[in-house]
């Protein structure tokens, strides 16, 4: 069947909306009605190769929409669902079977690659050739998606799929950063270096879990006024001085947790430099692959802190996207305040205003 997609011809082009084809599914495969989708950040850097998915390709992996058609195996949906998807992962290896799919050994194939993971095929052609897809398991920039039970979850409630769409990535990879690997204590304390998407849903959901001191760290004054109206008690400008040592001042010794979300190595340093002894330091943004960072050694060693990655905030998305689904039903989590819409032929337009800092989470309305 032909569908409308848009398509990243090379590093750094525009995106091309056009027509494409949509091939057979699979016994294991979903075909998904895009209704919205999400642009991440990873999206971008994919398109500019700081990550080598081969092109050109259909990017897109923060979907939701309503379930056309399911293959022969498939148990876990049916037509007319509402889904939101998330990540692939394989489901076999021991990450994946400890209830760690974001950790899968496979991640890079199954959500890189930009092809069926195994065979290399792909659903989607142009002009006879084929087109890489399946990126993180759907290609959502697309009026229409393949997916799998592993990374299609169904959405129940009221909660409009323009809302719900980036759930699947950014929004549960800060909120799921707080919530399922900090944890942090009712009463304690954390630092978010980064207030764009992912850093905003970081600050609900320490709100969420009883941190009294939040702090937001950006460059950006308006990200950080709505940083404080979504919760943060404090916040830092990178323009007034070292970041890090404004934390330590404001916390009279260091923070029991910081996040690091925007993949920059001097920001990432400041993270760890201003926990206080046995705190955590998460790391969330992604950088080039090779960019290296250096700490000190006895900062770690003699504090007893604890630096580690964060990847799609360590969720198991059937579990996790509904919790936040709920909390935004019950008014706990106003994600939609950080959202701004645009239709799917406006895509360059909605990643140029991201990469400007014009909107903090561009969403495109698709079908």
């Amino acid at each position: 069947m032909q569908i409308t997609a848009a398509v990243t011809e090379a590093k750094g082009a525009p995106f091309a909306v056009q027509p494409v084809e949509l091939g057979d599914l699979r016994d294991d495969e979903v075909l998904v009605r895009v209704a919205a989708v999400g642009i991440c950040h990873t999206d971008l850097i994919v398109r500019d190769q700081w990550i080598p998915v081969p092109l050109p390709a259909v990017l897109g992996h923060e979907g939701a929409g309503i379930v056309e058609r399911v293959g022969a195996s498939v148990s876990d949906c049916a037509p007319g669902d509402r889904v939101a998807m998330s990540f692939h992962s394989c489901g076999r290896c021991h990450t994946c079977r400890s209830g760690r799919p974001a950790y899968c050994m496979q991640f890079f194939e199954h959500n890189f690659a930009a092809s069926r993971p195994g065979d290399a095929s792909s659903v989607l052609s142009r002009n006879g050739q084929p087109l890489h897809a399946h990126f993180f398991g759907q290609s959502s920039f697309a009026t229409h998606a393949v997916a799998s039970e592993r990374n299609i979850v169904r959405i129940d409630g009221d909660i409009p799929l323009d809302i719900a769409a980036p759930f699947g990535c950014g929004i549960q990879t800060g909120a799921g950063a707080v919530l399922n690997v900090v944890r942090p204590a009712v009463g304690s304390s954390i630092a978010i270096f980064g207030t764009g998407a992912v850093g905003l849903a970081a600050v609900l959901a320490a709100v969420v879990a009883g941190c009294t001191t939040i702090i937001g760290i950006d460059r950006s004054a308006t990200r950080l006024r709505l940083a404080r109206e979504l919760g943060a008690t404090d916040t830092v400008d990178v323009a007034s001085g070292d970041a890090g040592q404004a934390v330590v001042g404001l916390t009279g010794g260091g923070v029991d947790n910081s996040l690091e979300t925007t993949g920059s190595p001097a920001v990432f340093r400041q993270a760890v430099d201003c926990l206080a002894p046995t705190g955590t330091c998460g790391l969330i943004g992604a950088a080039a692959l090779g960019t290296e960072v250096a700490f000190d050694m006895t900062t770690i060693l003699v504090g007893g802190r604890v630096v580690r990655g964060i990847v799609e905030g360590d969720s198991v998305p059937q579990l996790f996207l509904p919790m936040l689904v709920r909390l935004w039903e019950a008014g706990r989590f106003p994600i939609d305040r950080l959202m701004r819409w645009y239709d799917l032929d406006q895509i360059d337009e909605a990643a140029h205003d991201a990469e400007a800092g014009r909107v903090i989470k561009p969403v495109l309305r698709v079908t």
